[in-house]
Protein backbone atom coordinates (compact mmCIF):
# COMPACT_ATOMS: atom_id res chain seq x y z
CA UNK A 1 0.00 0.00 0.00
CA UNK A 2 0.95 3.22 -0.95
CA UNK A 3 1.92 5.74 2.05
CA UNK A 4 0.38 8.98 2.21
CA UNK A 5 2.48 12.10 1.10
CA UNK A 6 3.10 14.95 3.71
CA UNK A 7 4.71 18.33 1.72
CA UNK A 8 7.85 19.83 3.65
CA UNK A 9 8.37 22.97 2.65
CA UNK A 10 11.56 24.16 2.57
CA UNK A 11 13.74 26.81 3.90
CA UNK A 12 16.39 29.07 1.49
CA UNK A 13 19.64 29.20 2.39
CA UNK A 14 22.81 29.80 1.05
CA UNK A 15 25.94 27.94 0.60
CA UNK A 16 29.04 29.57 -1.18
CA UNK A 17 27.74 32.04 -3.78
CA UNK A 18 24.18 29.55 -4.40
CA UNK A 19 21.15 30.07 -2.91
CA UNK A 20 19.12 26.43 -1.49
CA UNK A 21 16.18 25.08 -0.78
CA UNK A 22 16.55 22.86 2.17
CA UNK A 23 14.56 20.90 4.67
CA UNK A 24 16.43 19.61 8.08
CA UNK A 25 16.88 15.92 7.98
CA UNK A 26 15.15 15.21 11.72
CA UNK A 27 12.28 16.81 10.01
CA UNK A 28 11.91 14.45 6.92
CA UNK A 29 12.88 11.59 9.04
CA UNK A 30 10.19 12.09 11.62
CA UNK A 31 7.39 12.02 8.84
CA UNK A 32 9.17 8.45 7.75
CA UNK A 33 9.57 7.04 10.98
CA UNK A 34 7.08 8.72 13.39
CA UNK A 35 3.81 9.31 10.61
CA UNK A 36 4.58 6.21 8.64
CA UNK A 37 4.19 8.42 6.09
CA UNK A 38 6.19 9.84 2.42
CA UNK A 39 7.92 13.29 2.64
CA UNK A 40 7.65 15.62 -0.14
CA UNK A 41 9.91 18.65 0.25
CA UNK A 42 8.22 21.59 -1.46
CA UNK A 43 10.29 24.55 -2.51
CA UNK A 44 9.82 28.18 -1.02
CA UNK A 45 9.03 29.73 -4.15
CA UNK A 46 6.53 31.97 -3.22
CA UNK A 47 3.37 32.90 -6.16
CA UNK A 48 5.60 31.09 -8.07
CA UNK A 49 4.59 27.83 -6.68
CA UNK A 50 1.35 26.11 -7.83
CA UNK A 51 -0.37 25.57 -5.01
CA UNK A 52 -3.29 23.80 -6.24
CA UNK A 53 -0.88 20.92 -7.79
CA UNK A 54 0.77 20.79 -4.59
CA UNK A 55 -2.42 20.38 -2.49
CA UNK A 56 -3.76 17.82 -4.96
CA UNK A 57 -0.50 15.37 -4.79
CA UNK A 58 -0.59 15.46 -1.00
CA UNK A 59 -2.29 13.74 2.39
CA UNK A 60 -0.95 16.16 4.79
CA UNK A 61 1.34 18.52 5.70
CA UNK A 62 4.30 19.24 8.24
CA UNK A 63 5.94 22.81 8.76
CA UNK A 64 9.03 22.63 10.19
CA UNK A 65 10.96 24.48 12.65
CA UNK A 66 13.80 26.97 11.56
CA UNK A 67 16.77 29.51 12.61
CA UNK A 68 15.09 32.09 10.90
CA UNK A 69 11.81 33.96 12.11
CA UNK A 70 8.54 35.32 10.27
CA UNK A 71 8.88 38.93 9.11
CA UNK A 72 6.91 41.54 11.55
CA UNK A 73 5.32 43.24 8.92
CA UNK A 74 3.25 39.90 8.22
CA UNK A 75 1.58 41.43 11.58
CA UNK A 76 2.07 44.87 11.39
CA UNK A 77 5.04 45.21 13.25
CA UNK A 78 8.84 46.87 12.52
CA UNK A 79 11.76 44.20 12.87
CA UNK A 80 12.95 44.31 16.31
CA UNK A 81 16.02 42.88 15.91
CA UNK A 82 17.77 43.21 12.29
CA UNK A 83 20.69 40.80 12.92
CA UNK A 84 18.49 37.59 13.34
CA UNK A 85 17.47 35.78 10.61
CA UNK A 86 14.51 35.83 7.85
CA UNK A 87 12.92 34.10 5.20
CA UNK A 88 10.55 36.15 2.61
CA UNK A 89 10.90 33.64 0.54
CA UNK A 90 9.26 30.73 3.24
CA UNK A 91 6.60 33.28 4.94
CA UNK A 92 4.96 33.54 1.13
CA UNK A 93 4.62 30.09 0.45
CA UNK A 94 3.79 29.02 3.29
CA UNK A 95 1.20 31.55 4.51
CA UNK A 96 -1.42 30.49 1.69
CA UNK A 97 -0.21 27.19 1.75
CA UNK A 98 -1.50 26.99 5.46
CA UNK A 99 -5.21 28.98 4.88
CA UNK A 100 -5.88 26.99 1.68
CA UNK A 101 -4.81 23.43 3.31
CA UNK A 102 -7.03 23.97 6.22
CA UNK A 103 -9.81 24.86 3.92
CA UNK A 104 -9.53 21.67 2.17
CA UNK A 105 -9.44 20.00 5.84
CA UNK A 106 -5.92 18.70 4.55
CA UNK A 107 -4.11 17.57 7.88
CA UNK A 108 -1.31 19.98 9.13
CA UNK A 109 0.87 19.30 12.37
CA UNK A 110 3.36 22.52 12.93
CA UNK A 111 6.48 22.85 14.80
CA UNK A 112 8.53 25.68 16.08
CA UNK A 113 8.66 28.25 13.18
CA UNK A 114 5.66 26.47 11.97
CA UNK A 115 3.54 27.05 14.96
CA UNK A 116 4.51 30.18 14.54
CA UNK A 117 3.16 30.81 10.72
CA UNK A 118 -0.10 29.32 11.50
CA UNK A 119 -0.95 31.75 14.08
CA UNK A 120 0.42 34.94 11.89
CA UNK A 121 -1.23 33.21 8.68
CA UNK A 122 -4.42 33.35 10.38
CA UNK A 123 -4.37 36.98 12.18
CA UNK A 124 -2.26 36.73 15.29
CA UNK A 125 1.03 38.41 16.02
CA UNK A 126 3.77 37.45 17.88
CA UNK A 127 6.51 38.97 20.20
CA UNK A 128 9.31 38.97 18.96
CA UNK A 129 11.41 38.61 22.04
CA UNK A 130 9.83 36.92 24.76
CA UNK A 131 12.82 37.23 26.96
CA UNK A 132 12.33 41.37 26.94
CA UNK A 133 8.86 40.89 27.97
CA UNK A 134 8.13 41.45 31.77
CA UNK A 135 6.83 37.63 33.69
CA UNK A 136 7.90 35.52 30.80
CA UNK A 137 10.87 33.64 30.66
CA UNK A 138 13.50 33.26 28.18
CA UNK A 139 12.28 30.12 25.80
CA UNK A 140 15.51 30.82 24.15
CA UNK A 141 18.28 27.31 23.99
CA UNK A 142 22.04 27.84 24.89
CA UNK A 143 24.06 27.55 21.70
CA UNK A 144 26.80 26.74 23.19
CA UNK A 145 25.84 23.87 24.67
CA UNK A 146 25.89 20.35 22.82
CA UNK A 147 22.73 19.61 20.63
CA UNK A 148 21.42 17.09 23.28
CA UNK A 149 21.49 19.48 25.96
CA UNK A 150 20.02 22.34 23.72
CA UNK A 151 17.05 19.62 22.91
CA UNK A 152 16.79 18.36 26.21
CA UNK A 153 13.77 18.69 28.73
CA UNK A 154 13.47 22.90 29.39
CA UNK A 155 10.20 22.67 31.03
CA UNK A 156 6.42 21.73 31.91
CA UNK A 157 3.37 22.30 29.94
CA UNK A 158 -0.09 22.28 31.02
CA UNK A 159 -2.23 20.58 28.63
CA UNK A 160 -6.05 21.48 28.38
CA UNK A 161 -8.10 19.18 29.22
CA UNK A 162 -10.59 17.97 26.82
CA UNK A 163 -8.62 19.21 24.23
CA UNK A 164 -6.94 17.81 20.92
CA UNK A 165 -3.46 17.52 22.50
CA UNK A 166 -4.60 16.18 25.53
CA UNK A 167 -6.86 13.85 23.61
CA UNK A 168 -4.01 12.21 22.06
CA UNK A 169 -1.78 12.21 24.99
CA UNK A 170 -4.17 11.57 28.31
CA UNK A 171 -4.63 14.71 30.42
CA UNK A 172 -1.93 16.13 32.80
CA UNK A 173 1.55 17.78 31.64
CA UNK A 174 4.55 17.11 29.91
CA UNK A 175 7.73 17.98 29.55
CA UNK A 176 8.94 19.86 26.64
CA UNK A 177 12.48 20.98 24.89
CA UNK A 178 12.34 24.84 24.53
CA UNK A 179 14.75 26.91 21.47
CA UNK A 180 12.46 29.70 20.39
CA UNK A 181 12.99 33.34 21.03
CA UNK A 182 9.89 34.50 19.63
CA UNK A 183 6.11 33.37 20.73
CA UNK A 184 2.34 34.18 20.36
CA UNK A 185 1.60 37.79 21.22
CA UNK A 186 -2.36 37.44 20.17
CA UNK A 187 -3.78 34.08 19.30
CA UNK A 188 -5.66 33.96 16.32
CA UNK A 189 -9.35 34.31 16.44
CA UNK A 190 -9.54 30.93 14.47
CA UNK A 191 -7.03 28.87 17.16
CA UNK A 192 -7.80 27.10 20.43
CA UNK A 193 -5.65 26.93 22.88
CA UNK A 194 -4.00 23.51 23.62
CA UNK A 195 -1.23 23.88 25.99
CA UNK A 196 0.87 26.49 27.77
CA UNK A 197 4.03 26.54 29.78
CA UNK A 198 3.99 28.19 33.48
CA UNK A 199 4.75 31.75 32.44
CA UNK A 200 1.36 31.67 30.29
CA UNK A 201 3.23 31.39 27.38
CA UNK A 202 0.43 29.46 24.50
CA UNK A 203 2.86 26.24 23.75
CA UNK A 204 0.47 24.46 21.78
CA UNK A 205 -2.85 25.00 19.39
CA UNK A 206 -5.23 23.90 17.41
CA UNK A 207 -7.68 25.42 14.56
CA UNK A 208 -11.55 25.63 16.25
CA UNK A 209 -13.51 23.96 14.27
CA UNK A 210 -11.74 22.55 11.19
CA UNK A 211 -12.46 20.11 8.91
CA UNK A 212 -9.02 18.24 9.33
CA UNK A 213 -7.21 17.51 11.77
CA UNK A 214 -4.85 20.70 13.14
CA UNK A 215 -1.69 21.06 15.94
CA UNK A 216 0.53 23.47 16.63
CA UNK A 217 3.56 22.74 18.87
CA UNK A 218 5.88 25.26 19.72
CA UNK A 219 8.57 22.77 20.85
CA UNK A 220 10.27 20.36 18.97
CA UNK A 221 8.94 16.52 19.22
CA UNK A 222 10.49 15.35 16.25
CA UNK A 223 14.26 15.63 17.99
CA UNK A 224 14.93 12.02 19.28
CA UNK A 225 11.83 11.09 18.06
CA UNK A 226 12.20 6.96 18.64
CA UNK A 227 13.10 7.65 22.10
CA UNK A 228 9.99 9.73 23.34
CA UNK A 229 6.99 8.43 23.69
CA UNK A 230 4.94 11.56 23.77
CA UNK A 231 6.44 12.46 20.69
CA UNK A 232 6.14 9.11 18.82
CA UNK A 233 1.70 9.60 19.75
CA UNK A 234 1.95 13.26 18.56
CA UNK A 235 3.16 11.82 14.98
CA UNK A 236 1.13 8.74 15.03
CA UNK A 237 -1.95 10.63 15.26
CA UNK A 238 -0.71 13.29 12.62
CA UNK A 239 -0.08 9.85 10.47
CA UNK A 240 -3.09 8.35 11.40
CA UNK A 241 -5.07 11.93 10.23
CA UNK A 242 -3.08 11.33 6.61
CA UNK A 243 -3.71 8.20 5.76
CA UNK A 244 -7.68 8.77 6.78
CA UNK A 245 -7.71 11.54 4.12
CA UNK A 246 -5.60 9.91 1.93
CA UNK A 247 -8.11 7.42 2.40
CA UNK A 248 -11.42 9.72 2.05
CA UNK A 249 -9.69 11.22 -1.05
CA UNK A 250 -9.41 7.63 -2.86
CA UNK A 251 -12.88 6.95 -2.63
CA UNK A 252 -14.16 10.25 -3.64
CA UNK A 253 -11.63 10.26 -6.82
Amino acid sequence: MLRPIVLVPACTCEFGLHEYQAAQSKYVEAVVNGAGCAPLIVPALGAGLDLETMLAACDGIMLTGSASNIHPSHYAEDVLDATLPQDRARDATTMPLIRAAIRRGIPILAICRGFQEMNVALGGSLHQALHGVDGLMDHRENPDHPLAQQYGIAHTVALVPGGVLARILGPGDIGVNSLHGQGVNLLAGALAVEARAADGVVEAFSVAGAPGFTLALQWHPEWALADNPVSMKLFGAFGQACRTYRAARGSAA
